[in-house]
């Protein structure tokens, strides 16, 4: 029932009257094809700018924590702040390579993004100029035969003298013009070192497919080939030794296994005279490699 509210009507009469009734607002009409179309179009631009934004900010994290991981740069590379500061990204080094081994960093190495690195497993520097020509092309010092004296020198990583290069050790000038490394050789894996099981190796070191090359010198001093046209043969494992291309950076040493089998074991073990080129990296048979580079590393005896 309605309820009812007193009116007056004269001396003291009063008529109960029914209160208006409250209104039920009418029904919406339904929404057109247009305006469901826009509804929908401003719900999926509104993920689209919510992921976009989210993007972003990934995008922009991850570079900073892949920067985390140092590459292993040029011959005659500075310090790495210091290389960071100075390289113009101007790709010259790149173009002058001959084994094709220098390349420039993407977006996933940060602040490094443009600048060049060598990824020694897939074509490491095997010194085919000679000369070092990155050096000699880079403009701005970045790449350098000697380091100015206000720039420091990292624990370890200048040269006692400048490394031999196998491939001109008969020359007048067998050297290389180099001060310091940009990195060391270290056997990171030995229980998968097929010279630490006493095994030999042959046929392609890294398969038919790897498009690396390397100067063999018996077989032309002068050009590089493809490693797949250069297979082994070898009894006990020494391919690292045999491609290092710097006159005694590394030697093998052998002796009996310690099981009493008889059998011959070796281990590569890493001197003073070298200068982080990779081509040990590059040649190593297992995978992954059993002796890396290790970027920015001193010499320690």
């Amino acid at each position: 029932m309605s309820e009812k509210t007193p009116e007056k009507l004269g001396a003291g009469a009063t008529v109960e009257t029914a209160a208006p009734a409250a209104r039920t607002p009418p029904p919406k009409p339904p929404l057109s094809k247009e305006r469901r179309q826009q509804a929908r179009r401003r719900v999926l631009r509104t993920i689209l700018l919510t992921g976009g934004v989210l993007g972003a900010a990934v995008s922009g994290f991850l570079p900073l924590a892949y920067a985390q991981k140092q590459r292993l740069r040029p011959p005659g590379a500075l310090d790495e702040k210091d290389f960071l500061a100075s390289c113009i990204k101007c790709g010259q080094c790149v173009q002058v390579c001959p084994v094709d081994a220098i390349k420039l960093a993407d977006l996933s190495d940060g602040f490094g993004v443009g600048t060049p690195f060598i990824d020694a497993r897939a074509q490491a520097c095997d010194f085919s100029c000679d000369a070092v020509q990155c050096i000699l092309a880079c403009p701005t010092g970045s790449l350098t035969y000697h380091k100015p004296d206000f720039l420091a020198v990292r624990p370890g990583a200048k040269l006692a003298s400048k490394p031999v290069l196998l491939a001109k050790e008969k020359d007048a000038e067998p050297t290389l013009n180099l001060a310091e490394r940009i990195g060391v050789a270290r056997l990171t894996r030995p229980e998968s070192c097929l010279a630490v099981q006493g095994k030999g190796f042959k046929g392609q070191a890294r398969g038919a497919d790897f498009d690396g090359e390397l100067r063999y010198m018996k077989v032309d001093r002068w050009k590089p080939i493809k490693v797949a046209d250069h297979p082994y043969d070898v009894e006990l494992c020494d391919l690292c030794v045999q491609a290092c291309p710097i006159k005694g950076a590394i030697t093998l040493e052998t002796g009996p296994a310690k099981d009493g089998s008889g059998k011959t074991v070796g281990i590569p073990v890493v001197h003073e005279p070298c200068v982080g080129c990779g081509v040990c990296e590059m040649i190593c048979p297992t995978e992954p490699a059993s002796i890396e580079i290790i970027p920015g590393e001193g010499w320690r005896a």
